[in-house]
Order: structure tokens, then C-alpha cells, then sequence
């Protein structure tokens, strides 16, 4: 059984389910498949613009978070307020099966299923086989263009461009019950980053605000790193060990973009199994739903002409806009991160005025702020005098210890 579409995407993440409807949209022959059940590990966290740049409708935020504290080894925090804006919360589970509903109604022929592998047709049109959920029946779909968007072990980027990998942490989380509380331990308007190796050797751990639940994680790219005991001692040191557990979630979020994205044919990758996923912080919601975007502009263009540059086009084009954000987070992880002594430095820093606010513009606008030469230049001669040693880490930003 065979059915002919222009555009097979398979996996309906954020960026699966944002290309399968723009390219619907446009008038194009879509199928969305994805796999029903199954929740990405994600603290939830989005900056407001995707509400404006994807006509996302403010009811499917789950909290409005107005700070950020970072909590170093040694258990001193640094707050770090929002002056002018907040960071949204989205429930996954919720918010996914919106975006792929909303690729429905835009036209896309949403499929629930397991992709099984691909092949190609006499006349060299790509072939996606798929399994649909309950059945042990094996169907194909003939695809003009095939996007992989199923995550970072993307079966179609092992079928279609073997070889790649790319350096990735495991994530794991936990959806737990959260009373109705505020105060130094837990707080449902706040971001709780805890950069601590008994939690992550190599990465960090976070407690996000879900309204009446919260998203407990954390994440290594060491093997063998036990992540659920490790919830289980950050839970007990926050004081909600006792909270009711409502899913548990876990999976692999790439750290660094392939070299690949195309087989230079008629098969493309986007977010995370193109590894779109911002090191350091594992933020991917919004960059996985721009490369979305590109991604339905840029196989509308090989559509239309026939001409597989349209898809290797991506990659460049997302990199030319976001390639150094990525390249400063990805230093910034290998240096700060790599041992508790650096990040007791690295929190202290964050609790510089100048530092906070300059990293909460970047989050809000998406990119490596350019203005204010002094506050850079203040920060430069700062992060080098922490390098060196020179000052005590906690000798900078009094009054916002806790």
C-alpha cells in the first residue's frame, strides 16, 4: 500500500510539527508522522517572542518565570531578575500535540506510527517505510522530499546520511506535583539552575515552574552517571521529595549541529537530529521551531525547482544567524563547566549586573547582543580577573547572594 505526498516529515516535535505546517500552508502535500506517547525531557522553557514569531496563543503557558537563580556548589545562589520580560513555561506533553494538531488543520496528513526505514522506487523517488501504531503491517509512502525531524537518534539521518555523531548529553526529568509556595528553596515564579557535579558532572540541573507542577532534570554526557538518583538527592535537598511523580522522561539532547543536514538528494534534517540544540544552557524549543521555518522555505524552493542546493542551503543560512551564539555557549560549557571550582566562579559572575542583564537580552532577542561596548568591556576584565584568580569569587555582586 503505497500513498504519494509531496513531503514526508517524520517526527512531530516543535520543528517536525512547524514545517509540516508551514509547508501545508503553501499549499504543499504533506504527512506528519510521529510516534504517539512519547515526551521529550525539557524543562519547558521559552523566550515570550515565540509567541509573536509563531502565533503561539498565550493559554498554552503554563508559568511566567521573572527570575532565574543559579545555585553554585558550595549552595550560595544568585538571583538574576527579569526587568522587562519573563520566561515562558510550556507542559510538552501539551504543547507538542497542539503544534501537531495545528498541522492537521492546516492541511497535513497527520499519521501515527513507527518509521521503519527507507527505499527508493524504480524511478528513484524516495520511499519512507512506516509501521502504523497497532498494526504489524508494514506500508510505504512515496515522498518527493523526506524531512527527518525525529530526534537526536534520528533513524532517517542513519538511513539516509549514515556515520554523523554528534556530542550529546542524556537528559532526564521528572513532572512532580509542587504546593503553592515561595520562598528560598522553591518558588513557582522562578528558575532554579543548580550548577553542581553530586547532581551533573558536566551539564547542570534545573527546577522549572509548570504552574502546579514543576519540571525537575538534569543532564550528562557522562556514561554510566546515575540521572534518577541524582533527582532523587537534588528533590530531597529542595525539600519535594514527598510530591507526587507524574511522568518521568528521558532522552538524548545533542550539543553541537552535524556537519550534514542534506544527502545532497532529497533528505534533510532539522532540530535535534540536525543537533540544533544551544550548548551550555540545552535550550532547543525555539531554535528547533526556526529551523522549522527555514526548513519549509528551503524544500518549498527544491519543490518548485527541483534543484537539491534549496536543501543544503539550510544549514547555512541557520548557521549564518545562530552559528556564533553556538560557538560562544559551546566554549562557555567547555570552560565553566568542567569542574565545581570553575563553577563557583561561573555563578559568582552571574551575579554581576552587567552579566545579568546582558544575558537575559541575549535570551529575549535571540542572539549575541552588540551594544553597550562598556558593559562588554566590563565584563571582559571581570571573567579575566576570575580566570587568573584574582579575586575571590564571591568577592563581586554583593547583596544578591542568598
Amino acid at each position: 500500500m503505497t500513498e504519494a505526498f509531496d513531503v514526508v516529515v517524520v517526527g512531530g516535535g516543535p520543528s517536525g510539527s512547524t514545517a509540516a505546517a508551514d509547508l501545508a500552508r503553501a499549499g504543499r502535500h504533506v504527512a506528519l508522522l510521529d510516534r504517539a506517547g512519547r515526551v521529550k525531557p525539557c524543562g519547558g522553557a521559552i523566550p515570550p517572542r515565540t509567541l509573536t514569531d509563531f502565533d503561539i496563543p498565550e493559554s498554552l503557558l503554563v508559568a511566567r518565570a521573572r527570575s532565574a537563580r543559579v545555585i553554585a556548589p558550595s549552595g550560595r545562589g544568585v538571583d538574576m531578575p527579569i526587568d522587562d520580560g519573563f520566561v515562558g513555561m510550556v507542559d510538552r506533553e501539551v504543547f507538542d500535540e497542539w503544534l501537531r494538531d495545528r498541522a492537521s488543520r492546516a492541511g497535513a496528513s497527520r499519521l501515527t506510527g513507527t518509521f521503519i526505514g527507507l527505499e527508493r522506487d524504480p524511478d528513484g523517488v524516495a520511499a519512507v517505510l512506516w509501521r502504523p501504531k497497532g498494526s504489524d503491517e508494514t506500508q510505504r509512502l512515496r515522498a518527493r522530499c523526506v524531512i527527518g525531524a525525529d530526534g537526536a537518534n534520528s533513524q532517517v539521518a542513519r538511513a539516509a546520511l549514515p556515520g554523523q555523531k554528534a556530542p550529546f548529553v542524556f537528559a532526564y526529568h521528572e513532572i512532580v506535583e509542587v504546593p503553592d509556595r515561595a520562598d528560598e528553596v522553591f518558588d513557582g515564579r522562578r528558575c532554579d539552575i543548580h550548577y553542581d557535579g553530586r547532581f551533573s558532572p558536566d551539564f547542570y540541573s534545573w527546577i522549572f515552574p509548570h504552574g502546579g507542577t514543576a519540571s525537575i532534570g538534569t543532564g550528562s554526557a557522562q556514561k554510566g552517571f546515575a540521572l534518577r538518583e541524582s533527582i532523587a538527592a537534588l528533590r530531597i535537598k529542595i525539600g519535594l521529595e514527598h510530591c507526587r511523580t507524574l511522568r518521568r522522561e528521558g532522552a538524548p539532547l545533542p550539543l553541537k549541529p552535524l556537519k550534514r543536514w542534506d544527502n545532497g538528494r532529497d533528505v534533510v534534517l532539522i532540530g535535534d537530529a540536525a543537533g540544533v540544540v544551544a550548548p551550555a544552557s540545552g535550550e532547543g524549543i525555539w531554535y528547533a521551531m526556526t529551523c522549522g521555518r527555514m526548513a519549509a522555505e528551503q524544500v518549498d524552493v527544491f519543490l518548485a525547482t527541483g534543484d537539491a542546493r534549496g536543501l543544503s542551503g539550510l544549514r547555512r543560512r541557520f548557521l549564518k544567524q545562530h552559528g556564533r551564539v553556538f560557538f560562544a555557549l559551546g566554549i562557555l560549557q567547555r570552560f565553566w563547566y568542567a569542574s565545581d571550582r570553575r563553577r563557583e566562579r561561573f555563578v559568582a559572575l552571574c551575579g554581576d549586573p552587567d552579566i545579568s542583564r546582558l544575558t537575559w537580552r541575549a535570551y529575549l532577542d535571540k542572539g549575541l547582543v552588540r551594544s553597550d561596548l562598556l558593559a562588554h568591556l566590563r565584563i571582559f576584565f571581570k571573567d579575566l580577573a576570575h580566570l587568573l584568580g584574582i579575586v575571590s569569587p564571591w568577592r563581586r555582586a554583593p547583596g544578591r547572594r542568598a
